[in-house]
């Protein structure tokens, strides 16, 4: 797979997974909770909710820092830098790497998010806001910084050789995160690339979705005629990424390749996304890929489940594809974890890949006849799936489709 590009460095595959979820942490109770259709929602603990009339998340549960963190002191650290830090320790694992050889190497830390450390000031009241810099705690403020989640990866994991990057475009920031991962590795600028999102539920970002009418009260629905809105969620997703031929020369286990990505910014509107707009990103992504519509076995879609979302990104698929294929959202079960998002939804791309199935969209009733897709409903599907779609939309416009495929080699 891979349109014209048949060198083995060229050729960029996913060796290695980590993930921080509110349906599971670490690669296989992950993908068991995929597979069961687990639901993370339960009701916020992170902040205090009085005055809100519901309260439901998808936060995780039984996160221990101190379990990933050796040089790093788990207090010196935000929750969200906790998430990703973890993310990258089992990524590591879970490719077969040891950390003191990829230290040795040329390496990229590429981490999307949403809202960095903003977590932190939910320990602030209004009044300590109001008074200026004399009231905040140094510490705080030395940890809201969103560069300390790439930063934080690097500290702790001892690397000397590398390159560090904080994408901050939002809720698609984590594809953002694999496509410069994507290209380094291409243009053999590094040898390893550690790539994602990661970010902590906080009240900033639940009470700004909260006002605009979109935080669902009890679920997260998708694609149903009765949906009522988003769930927060956080964690992260952090992916291995190496050029083939390093992964032929170590033996390494291959999840998928990565056949490549289109992304745009149309900045009509803030909050709005653009119908056109993503389906002119999703005919880039293909092109860069070198596939044709009929190729894509799955769409992970972005599927917030607001009822804007879910018509205008089924009308931008239905622009490309005569006869779209299934059509998942796995936000239905771990919530929409922001600058997290789309990175978990490429693990859970990557997985569907290689263990073949279908992850089901739940909670699912009855599909909106102006959505009208194939959603996979409640329960999933065994599938050999050979092009998988991954969408990410955000604020302001910005728009990432990632491509991934079935490694095969070329004869």
């Amino acid at each position: 797979m891979g349109g014209d590009v048949d060198d083995a460095l060229d050729r960029v595959v996913i060796t290695g997974l980590g993930v921080v979820s509110s349906i599971g942490t670490g690669v296989g109770d992950f993908c068991a909770g995929l597979r069961e259709g687990r639901s993370g929602a339960k009701p916020l603990t992170a902040f205090d909710t009085t005055g809100f009339a519901h309260s439901i998340g998808c936060e995780v549960t039984g996160f221990a820092p101190q379990e990933w963190l050796e040089r790093l002191e788990p207090e010196g650290v935000g929750r969200a830098t906790q998430f990703a830090v973890a993310g990258a320790r089992m990524a590591l694992g879970d490719a077969g790497l040891d950390v003191e050889d990829v230290r040795s190497r040329r390496v990229l830390v590429s981490v999307g998010t949403s809202d960095g450390e903003t977590r932190d000031l939910d320990t602030l009241t209004g009044q300590q806001l109001a008074d200026g810099d004399e009231a905040l705690d140094p510490a705080i403020a030395e940890r809201a910084d969103a560069n300390r989640l790439a930063s934080g990866v690097v500290r702790e994991l001892g690397l000397r050789d590398v390159e560090t990057m904080t994408i901050g475009t939002a809720c698609a920031a984590g594809n953002y995160a694999i496509g410069s991962a994507y290209d380094a590795l291409r243009t053999g600028d590094v040898d390893i690339a550690l790539c994602g999102g990661a970010d902590a539920v906080c009240r900033k970002t639940f009470t700004g979705f909260y006002r605009f009418g979109t935080i669902a009260p009890e679920k997260c629905q998708p694609f149903d005629k009765d949906r009522k809105g988003l769930l927060s969620g956080e964690g992260s997703g952090v992916l291995v990424l190496e050029s083939l031929r390093s992964a032929r020369a170590r033996g390494a286990r291959i999840y998928a390749e990565v056949l490549g990505y289109g992304l745009n910014c149309d900045a009509g509107h803030a909050v709005a996304p653009d119908q056109d707009s993503l389906a002119r990103c999703i005919r880039l992504a293909h092109a860069n890929a070198g596939i044709k519509p009929e190729d894509v076995d799955l769409i992970s879609a972005h599927g917030t489940g607001t009822p804007t979302n879910d018509v205008v990104e089924t009308g931008a698929i239905r622009q490309v594809f005569d006869a779209p294929p299934p059509t998942v959202s796995v936000k239905s079960m771990i919530g929409h974890a922001m600058g997290a998002a789309s990175a978990l939804a490429a693990v859970a791309c990557a997985l569907a890949i290689h263990e073949s199935f279908i992850p089901p969209t739940i909670n699912h009733q009855n599909t909106d006849p102006d959505c009208g897709l194939d959603c996979v409903p409640n329960e999933a599907r065994p599938a050999e799936l050979n092009v998988v779609q991954n969408n990410a939309l955000a604020f302001a416009g910005n728009n990432v489709v990632l491509l991934l495929g079935r490694h095969q080699e070329m004869t």
